[in-house]
């Protein structure tokens, strides 16, 4: 994909303290029936991490336990604080924000009007620079731009993305919990969907990752997750993950890694 790989500085704090999220053993379960068994992970402030694995794995039951939309056991800490019990709307006023799968955006409303539902919060509670917010995602998005007036139900798959996306920047994030943003788009789209990706890193934007392409998320990424049937299988830096032989056979369809001698 030719994605610039971020600079690896944070990547020796996912072990220190001071990560922006901590999960801790964490389980999740649909009534009798356990998705999520003992989950723990870290998102270092200024980092993309990344969680990958196979369609049913738990990677969206996890995304969703985090943002609070699903209870769940285990310890999960935000900005350093207990954040388990805390409401889905204070997470969101925190800054932890959630671009889903399946985007949610409102069909019948215009761009321009989903996005400025992104910042709902902060319009509510009287921060007028959502404007400047606006102007600022438009510039990220010029194709959102062009498109203010035009209904989000008649958009490309592309499109929707880069709508979902930017309405969860209007939140002003401090994490951006991202689930499967290439999935469904062309293979052009997904290089500028993750391109888009590695910048907001630059912009001081943290993001945990879920991705089935593997390959893009690992590109992007200073940190990766492997999970498979609810667990962690493994863990470690993004390029050492690309360089396991059974990382590389399972997930980037590689058979062997080719060293430099």
């Amino acid at each position: 994909m030719n994605i610039v790989r971020p600079h690896l500085r944070t990547v020796a704090s996912i072990d220190g303290a001071g990560a922006l999220l901590e999960v801790r053993d964490l389980h999740v379960a649909y009534g009798k029936v356990e998705a999520v068994h003992g989950v723990s992970l870290k998102v270092p402030p200024g980092s993309i991490v990344s969680v990958i694995g196979p369609n049913g794995a738990g990677k969206t039951t996890l995304l969703a336990a985090i943002m609070g939309l699903l209870p769940a056991r285990g310890t999960l800490r935000y900005m350093g604080a207990h954040a388990g019990r805390m409401p889905v709307e204070r997470r969101v006023q925190q800054g932890l924000i959630l671009v889903p799968e399946r985007r949610e955006l409102f069909a019948s409303m215009s761009v321009a009007d989903n996005l400025q539902l992104g910042a709902f919060v902060r319009a509510r509670r009287g921060d007028r620079s959502w404007r400047a917010t606006l102007q600022e995602v438009y510039g990220r998005f010029p194709r959102l731009a062009e498109r203010g007036g035009q209904l989000a139900g008649t958009l490309s798959g592309g499109e929707r993305q880069m709508l979902a996306m930017g309405r969860a920047l209007m939140g002003q994030p401090r994490l951006l919990l991202l689930d499967e943003p290439s999935l469904g788009l062309a293979p052009l789209m997904v290089r500028e969907i993750f391109s888009i990706i590695a910048a907001l890193r630059a912009t001081g934007v943290s993001i945990l990752l879920i991705e089935q392409n593997a390959r893009a998320a690992l590109q992007v990424s200073d940190y990766g997750y492997v999970m498979e049937t609810g667990e962690v299988a493994t863990e470690g830096p993004s390029a050492s993950l690309s360089a396991d032989p059974r990382v590389a056979a399972t997930y980037l369809g590689r058979t062997a890694v080719q060293r430099a001698d």
